[in-house]
């Protein structure tokens, strides 16, 4: 049985990649950004905490992720990174995703915000994603 956390994590990246509009947007999506993750558009999106919750019920073990997404961008203004936290809540938000050896119940955005990084050049998108599942 694969441990739902990573299978999980797997699923997110590959989905958001998967995503024509959000990689129209970023350079890439990683779990760990390489030295220099800007390339040519000035923007890319890295996996933040996560923090799981037991979500059981009677004879059904569950598990609740709660997944910061973050979304990096240099274009001037907050505009840019406005619309790539709009693009990875539209990629997952209720979206029918499914997992191989455990079943995801809803994946829900809860939310996103947008603030300056202390380096004056970066808008910082924090993307916050929970994802309820039945664990096999």
């Amino acid at each position: 049985m694969t441990a739902p956390g990573f299978e999980l994590q797997v699923l997110l990246v590959s989905t958001l990649k998967a995503d024509a509009t959000l990689t129209g947007l970023v350079n890439g999506v990683y779990d760990t950004p390489p030295a220099d993750p800007w390339g040519t558009k000035k923007a890319y999106i890295s996996l933040g905490p996560t923090d799981v919750v037991e979500d059981g019920a009677d004879c059904v073990a569950g598990e609740e992720h709660n997944i910061q997404i973050d979304a990096w961008s240099r274009a001037v203004g907050a505009v840019e990174c406005k619309k790539i936290c709009a693009a990875v809540k539209a990629a997952l938000h209720e979206q029918a995703l499914e997992l191989t050896d455990n079943a995801i119940g809803e994946v829900f955005v809860d939310g996103y915000r947008t603030l300056r990084d202390p380096d004056g050049l970066t808008t910082h998108g924090i993307i916050n994603v929970r994802v309820t599942i039945e664990v096999a």
